[in-house]
């Protein structure tokens, strides 16, 4: 057992220990004496006094040269058990180095396939995020039609994502694929201020843009009166100024996280951890989500109710005009309009409904889907302090919610189709060739506060069914009167 647990070299070293005591104890010279007198056995010839010696003690305990027989063959067998015992151990040895070695080779190839993959996807995040965001800037500067004040909100949301993916992805992106932080203390305030501030005015510019979106589609005719370039400007103010006192003032000062963590944090400069107190958790997640996502939620819902009002005042409409063209019909008076041109409108405005209404459907879905599970983690954690959660799961999260700001070029600009229009001219004034073979469909003649953002749509759809209504009365009333 002893050679089993020890290390090669001692192993070794035991081996020819044993070895050169069972050649002291064979040799005949050395290890015979006589019965009567052991000092002469005590003489031997080997080149080792001291064992030599040892010999002749065992001769001269033993009496004869013939007792020796039994010590000769626990000899050989000692020597036999430790050569055996040296074979297994290097077989044993050979064994688990090969088995070691397969294991941690293969570990090694998962590991390394997945910080592959994991680099991919957020490379890919990053740059979504900051070329769709640029792309927005950039055909709003280059084209004049898309100078409208409802685009501020659009344009402002743009630069909070640019700045997202800038200041705060590609710090969390060197900790996910290095596993450390590589910064100091003060850059680890500074990198958290960022995501907070930068994460909070993009969720902000979405409550706005719902917001505008309201008023534009609910009350359309007085929406120029109330969304002035003065109003909105005070809005934009707003969702930057109350994300800097949420991020910079408490981090840096260290209000929103516990004394201990916050002595832990300087003492160790290689550590960067966000960890909150439950007033930080609850006041932070309120002003950043919560509110925001409520206020969403009400005013997509107020606009969908609009949407089917209106769809529904439509098919009555449209019910009337049919009845009167069957009376004009029976009176052989002309018709102001043929019955297919109205069945025809009818089919577009269901179509116009049914995109609007899935318009605002990926909206919200895209909101709540990337940022409701890492504000439920964030609040959780804060309040539970015996909830731990996976590393793993946290990054997921964090570049979830990540995600929307690459999701915002998209929905809230690719939607629209001057935005569409101005993305191929930007596109393909930066490509030496025509690349962009998109097809893109022109405006409509419509005011420039209509047609701006993913929701024109409903909006146009309004305006179009309350001057339609107004023009089917007037048919209807001398109809009425006789």
């Amino acid at each position: 057992v002893a050679v089993v647990q020890s290390s090669p070299r001692a192993q070794l070293a035991q081996a020819k220990y044993l070895r050169f005591v069972a050649n002291v104890l064979l040799d005949d010279e050395g290890g015979s004496g006589s019965g009567g007198n052991g000092a002469n056995g005590g003489r031997g010839t080997d080149s080792s006094g001291s064992l030599g010696g040892l010999g002749g003690f065992g001769g001269g305990l033993g009496g004869s040269g013939n007792n020796l027989v039994p010590i000769k063959s626990a000899a050989a067998a000692a020597v036999a058990a430790s050569v055996s015992a040296k074979a297994f151990n290097d077989s044993l040895a050979s064994e688990v180095l090969s088995t070691s070695s397969s294991e941690s080779t293969a570990e090694w190839t998962t590991h390394m396939a997945f910080v592959i993959v994991k680099c991919f996807v957020i490379i890919l995040i990053i740059l979504a995020a900051i070329l769709g965001n640029v792309l927005v800037i950039v055909s709003v500067c280059r084209h004049r039609k898309l100078r409208i004040i409802t685009n501020y909100f659009v344009v402002s949301l743009a630069v909070a994502d640019m700045l997202v993916a800038l200041c705060a992805m590609t710090f969390n992106a060197s900790v996910e694929i290095t596993g450390k932080w590589m910064f100091g203390a003060l850059m680890c305030d500074i990198w958290n201020s960022f995501d907070v501030y930068f994460s909070t005015a993009s969720i902000m510019h979405l409550c706005c843009i719902s917001v505008d979106r309201y008023y534009a589609i609910v009350q359309p005719l007085d929406y120029p009166l109330i969304m002035t370039q003065g109003r909105v400007c005070v809005m934009l103010l707003m969702v930057w100024i109350l994300p800097a006192l949420l991020s910079f003032l408490p981090i840096c000062t260290g209000w929103y996280t516990t004394a201990e963590n916050w002595k832990y944090l300087k003492a160790n400069p290689h550590i960067c951890e966000f960890k909150v107190n439950k007033g930080y958790a609850i006041v932070s997640s309120l002003i950043s989500f919560w509110i925001p996502g409520v206020t969403m939620v009400l005013m997509y819902f107020r606009i969908y109710k609009e949407a089917v009002r209106q769809e529904r005042l439509v098919y009555r409409s449209k019910v009337a005009a049919l009845l009167l063209d069957k009376h004009l019909q029976i009176s052989q008076i002309p018709k102001p309009r043929p019955s297919i041109q109205v069945e025809q409108s009818t089919i577009t405005t269901m179509r116009r409904e049914r995109k609007a209404a899935r318009t605002l459907g990926i909206i919200m879905s895209a909101f709540l889907l990337c940022w409701a599970p890492f504000f439920l983690w964030y609040l959780t954690s804060a309040l539970c302090s015996n909830c731990k959660t996976p590393r793993i799961v946290v990054g997921v999260l964090f570049w979830i919610g990540y995600f929307n700001s690459a999701l915002n070029p998209i929905i809230y600009a690719y939607f629209n189709r001057d935005f569409r229009g101005a993305f191929k001219k930007t596109l393909k004034s930066c490509c030496p060739y025509d690349l962009i073979n998109c097809r893109v469909s022109a405006g409509a003649d419509l005011p420039p506060y209509i047609n701006s953002t993913a929701s024109s749509e409903i909006h146009m759809h309004i305006i179009r069914t309350r001057q339609y209504a107004t023009s089917s009365s007037n048919q209807l009333q001398p109809l009425y009167q006789n």
